[in-house]
C-alpha cells in the first residue's frame, strides 16, 4: 500500500495525457507503460495502476455524467485537465472500487492531494466540494468508522538520502531583445529544465550538460541563483531530500530541440515582458524573478 499514492499519481499523468491526445483508447497501454517506467521506475504494485486506469476509461461516460450533475455550474470542458481528471480518478475509486481496499476517505483524500499537488490554487477546494457532494448523496459510508493504526517509521530530516539535481534559467537575446526559455510539462506548467547531477561531478558542469541534453542549446554559466530544497517519496528508499541548485544561464538565441522524454511536451523561447502571463509553481517563481532582476539590470 506504501507505493499507492505514487500509482495514483501515475494514472492522473497518464489521464491527462489520454485526454490531451483526444481521449483514443488505443493508445492507453502505451501510455501507462512509458509513464509506469519514467515516474514509478520502483513501483511493485504495476496492476494496480493498469487496473485503476482501465477501470476508470471504462466508466468513463457514467463519471463524466456524475460530474456534471454534482458541479452544474462548470461544463465538463471547463473544467481545468488536472481537476477533470482527478475528479475522474477520485469518483471511481468512490463508486466503483473495493471499499474494503479503498475507504471512501481514503478515496477523497488521495484525490484533493493529488489537486493539490498538481493543479492550481484552488483545486483542492474544488475536489473536495464535488467528491464531498457525491459522498453525503451515498449516505456517508465509512464515516464512523474507526482507520487501522499502522506503525509508521518516521526518518529524521537529517538522516534522509540527498539528491542532488541541476537547474537552469536560460536566456538570449534577439535583435536586442531579451528572451527566456522555459519547458512545458504534461500538467500545465511553465517550469525550468533540471536533472539529477551525477556522483563527482560539478553541479554547474552538470547543468551545462542538462540543459543540451534537454533542449539544444549551448550555454554559459552567469551567475549563481542558489539553491532549493524538497522532500519527495521514493518507492524504493522512501523519503529522500532533493536539493536542486539553480543558475542562470546565457545561451545564442536559436531553435529549441526538446528531447523526446516523458513529462515534458514543450519548449519555447519568451519575451521578457510575457513571462508574467506564464503558470510556473509557486517554488519556481521566486528563482526566475531573481534571473529576471539581474538580466534587467544589465540592459
Amino acid at each position: 500500500m506504501a507505493n499507492r499514492h505514487l500509482s495514483r499519481s501515475v494514472v492522473l499523468q497518464s489521464l491527462f495525457e489520454w485526454d490531451a491526445r483526444g481521449q483514443r483508447d488505443e493508445t492507453v497501454s502505451a501510455i501507462i507503460a512509458r509513464n509506469t517506467k519514467e515516474f514509478a521506475p520502483g513501483v511493485t504494485d504495476v496492476s494496480f495502476i493498469d487496473s485503476l486506469m482501465k477501470g476508470i476509461l471504462a466508466k468513463k461516460q457514467d463519471l463524466n455524467d456524475i460530474i456534471a450533475k454534482a458541479a452544474p455550474d462548470w461544463p465538463l470542458d471547463k473544467i481545468s485537465p488536472v481537476d477533470r481528471n482527478v475528479l475522474r480518478l477520485g469518483l471511481y475509486e468512490l463508486l466503483f472500487a473495493d471499499r474494503a481496499e479503498v475507504p471512501a476517505k481514503v478515496a477523497i483524500n488521495e484525490s484533493i492531494e493529488l489537486a493539490k499537488t498538481f493543479g492550481g490554487e484552488t483545486s483542492g477546494r474544488f475536489v473536495n466540494g464535488v467528491l464531498g457532494a457525491v459522498y453525503k448523496e451515498l449516505g456517508e459510508p465509512g464515516k464512523d468508522a474507526q482507520p487501522v493504526k499502522k506503525k509508521k517509521v518516521e526518518v529524521p530530516y537529517e538522516q534522509m538520502p540527498i539528491q542532488h539535481l541541476g537547474g537552469a534559467v536560460v536566456y538570449g537575446k534577439k535583435d536586442e531583445e531579451i528572451y527566456f526559455a522555459f519547458v512545458h510539462d504534461a500538467f500545465g506548467h511553465w517550469t525550468l529544465l533540471k536533472g539529477k547531477i551525477p556522483e563527482g561531478v560539478d553541479p554547474s558542469e552538470g547543468t551545462v550538460a542538462k540543459v543540451k541534453e534537454e533542449i539544444g542549446l549551448e550555454v554559459k554559466i552567469i551567475e549563481d541563483l542558489g539553491q532549493n530544497e524538497y522532500i519527495a517519496n521514493d518507492p524504493e528508499i522512501g523519503k529522500i531530500r532533493k536539493q536542486v541548485h539553480y543558475y542562470l544561464t546565457e545561451s545564442k538565441f536559436t531553435e529549441l530541440q526538446l528531447a523526446k522524454k516523458p513529462g515534458l511536451d514543450d519548449a519555447k523561447w519568451f519575451k521578457l515582458a510575457d513571462i508574467l502571463e506564464l503558470n510556473f509553481y509557486n517554488d519556481i517563481l521566486p528563482i526566475v524573478t531573481k534571473a529576471v532582476q539581474i538580466v534587467s539590470s544589465e540592459k
